[in-house]
């Protein structure tokens, strides 16, 4: 069955989660990132989130979204084809021991791409006085599915500051191990459950050549990295992440980050990248890490509106 476009503008039930020291703490683990302000609680500020934790909150909203009755024109096998294809997020202030979020998602776009049906659908995340915590873009590619209706590109998508033009130069590249495990780690420590990833029955079904990490996986892994190399360890400064997913990464095996640029813009210091797997192929490309260039907790610049 198609994809109708006529899916644009749906909204989703909203979505709430009590936010705990333990659900931060084992994301952070799952990743193998041992910075103190993840895993110490004695500091006095608290511990803070992975940038990329806001996935974890943000997945059973965009589940939900998938299999509500107006999605239902797709069978079953065809939602099992969808693949993480791009994701955007913007954080406007980080989440904290607890915190009470709701998350509601919005289908905002749905257009042909030669694959199959691309839909785009922004997670708006508040806390428990209506402000916003964060916003992502996130695409999903459903592969071998065709679209009813005109194409309808989402209509908010924000777009990014690019600085690379072409260059060859590379300024760090640091190669990443990925175990036969690091899916089911990444699935019971994110609390983010998709069987393509941990069941070789379901991935065989979903027409996968076995079991591959997450596409957020992999991404936080090279924030991590990038973290590291561009932000002094200050994970706090990082307001937004972006990126492409394109190749599978097999367990077990290797990815390799290579930080591609770093140019101060008006947005904050941009940091562009690209990670490949062990194959050399691009599993994340066109990535941005932006940086804020204020000092460490004040707030990002809003781009885009609630």
């Amino acid at each position: 069955m198609p994809l109708s476009s006529t899916l644009v503008g749906t909204v989703g039930e909203p979505v709430v989660h009590d936010i705990d020291a333990r659900w931060l703490m084992a994301y952070a683990a799952g990743l193998g990132d041992t910075l103190p302000c993840y895993l110490d609680t004695r500091r006095p500020e608290g511990i803070i989130p992975h940038p990329l934790f806001p996935v974890c909150f943000e997945w059973p909203a965009l589940r939900a979204m998938r299999d509500s009755e107006r999605a239902a024109s797709l069978t079953a096998e065809e939602r099992l084809r969808a693949v993480h294809a791009t994701h955007d997020l913007i954080l406007y202030r980080r989440v904290k021991p607890g915190d009470r979020v709701i998350t509601r998602a919005t289908v905002v776009g749905v257009e042909r791409r030669p694959p199959g049906a691309y839909q785009v659908t922004r997670l708006d995340t508040l806390d428990a006085t209506g402000a916003l915590v964060c916003a992502t873009w996130q695409g999903a590619l459903y592969r071998g599915v065709a679209v009813e209706g005109p194409d309808r590109p989402a209509y908010d998508a924000p777009t990014l500051p690019r600085q690379r033009h072409g260059s060859a130069a590379v300024r760090a590249e640091v190669v990443i191990p990925i175990s036969a495990l690091a899916a089911h780690v990444y699935t019971e420590c994110a609390r983010i459950w998709n069987p393509i990833h941990t069941d070789l029955a379901v991935a065989e079904r979903a027409g996968l050549p076995g079991l591959v990490l997450h596409g957020t996986a992999t991404l936080a892994l090279a924030v991590s990295r990038i973290i590291a190399l561009e932000a002094e360890n200050e994970p706090q400064r990082v307001w937004r992440v972006a990126g492409r997913f394109g190749a599978m990464v097999r367990m077990p095996s290797e990815v390799t980050v290579r930080i591609l640029s770093r140019c101060e813009t008006q947005e904050g210091e941009v940091i562009e990248f690209e990670v490949r797997n062990q194959e050399g192929q691009p599993a994340v490309r066109d990535g941005v890490v932006i940086l804020r260039t204020p000092p460490p907790g004040s707030t990002a610049p809003r781009s885009v509106a609630a």
